[in-house]
């Protein structure tokens, strides 16, 4: 049975390096796209050196996208709202995606069958977990991402109260905010720049930043872009509302640590029950117990 796995699993890989070679010289240029790049092929030489990883990943990249395109796979709205949302908005992000889903599991299986006992149940896992593993990965990027908007949210806002008060319009301090966090907090300078580009290509203020809270899905930016929405809408001061939300969000995140410390009482009853309390007991008891253990093989002599 383990002959048999192995032997499948040598198959598999040799099937997968032989498309490696073969699908570059399958999905090679027609002559007309050989013509076009001649056409646009520049003469001028690049001085900039491209090291084998970037090498590598291009080849990768564009084989992926070949064999999604040549099968008719597309990538869904959801994934690349995923995507979106982890700050992966390029055009490769997708062939990326496709190549760790089609690449992970074969890795996996293949690892799984040099387990020595029990391969095909360590096979199987190994396989589930390489489906699932670009998925959660892709899930944790996004959290992460998600939890660095959020704590860089006040900071911003008390740059934009600053601009505001300076006597600059909202876009125009939203420009200058922007400029100020790309340093300290890029994720959010990110979007922000997004915003801004959305409005000068012709969108109206209020959409953009609807926009930014479906993307970012942070509910203190979405409270922030009810607010803003509001603001415009009833004609309140923007300084003013903004330094109130502003003292909001700070009290908000202060209330949060606050509920994480009273739950560390809870939590740090599992390791003392089950680490700490059985040492103390070793260390106290071991001592008598050996001296009650001498005394009783005493009398018994």
């Amino acid at each position: 049975m383990l002959q048999i796995l192995f032997i499948a699993a040598l198959g598999i890989t040799a099937f997968c390096v032989a498309g490696l070679v073969v699908i570059p010289v399958l999905l090679r240029p027609g002559k007309e796209a050989q013509r076009a790049m001649e056409i646009v092929k520049s003469d001028r030489p690049d001085s900039r050196v491209i090291s084998a990883k970037e090498r590598f990943e291009d080849g990768l990249l564009n084989i992926a996208h070949d064999v999604r395109t040549r099968l008719g796979l597309t990538i869904s709205a959801k994934s690349i709202e995923r995507l979106a949302a982890a700050g992966y908005r390029n055009a490769s992000a997708p062939d990326f995606f496709f190549a760790a889903q089609c690449l992970t599991p074969l890795a996996a299986l293949f690892g799984g069958s040099f387990m020595p006992h029990d391969t095909l149940f360590w096979v199987f896992i190994f396989g589930a977990l390489g489906y699932l593993a670009p998925g959660i990965w892709l899930s944790e990027k996004a959290k992460r991402r998600r939890e660095r908007i959020r704590r860089s949210l006040p900071d911003t806002i008390d740059l934009l109260v600053i601009c505001v008060d300076a006597g600059l319009g909202l876009d125009q301090a939203l420009l200058r905010t922007t400029e100020e966090i790309v340093r300290n907090h890029p994720d959010l300078q990110e979007e922000l720049t997004r915003v801004h580009l959305e409005q000068r290509a012709g969108r109206p203020r209020l959409e953009t930043w609807q926009n930014l809270s479906d993307r970012a899905k942070v509910p203190e930016l979405s409270a922030f872009v009810s607010m803003l929405t509001q603001a415009d809408r009833f004609g309140t001061p923007i300084a003013k509302t903004l330094s109130t939300f502003a003292d909001d969000i700070r009290m908000k995140r202060r209330q949060r640590i606050e509920e994480i410390a009273a739950k560390t009482k809870v939590k740090i009853i599992f390791p003392l029950v089950f680490f700490i309390f059985p040492c103390l007991f070793i260390v106290l008891l071991g001592p008598a117990y050996l001296t009650i253990l001498g005394g009783l093989k005493g009398l018994a002599k």
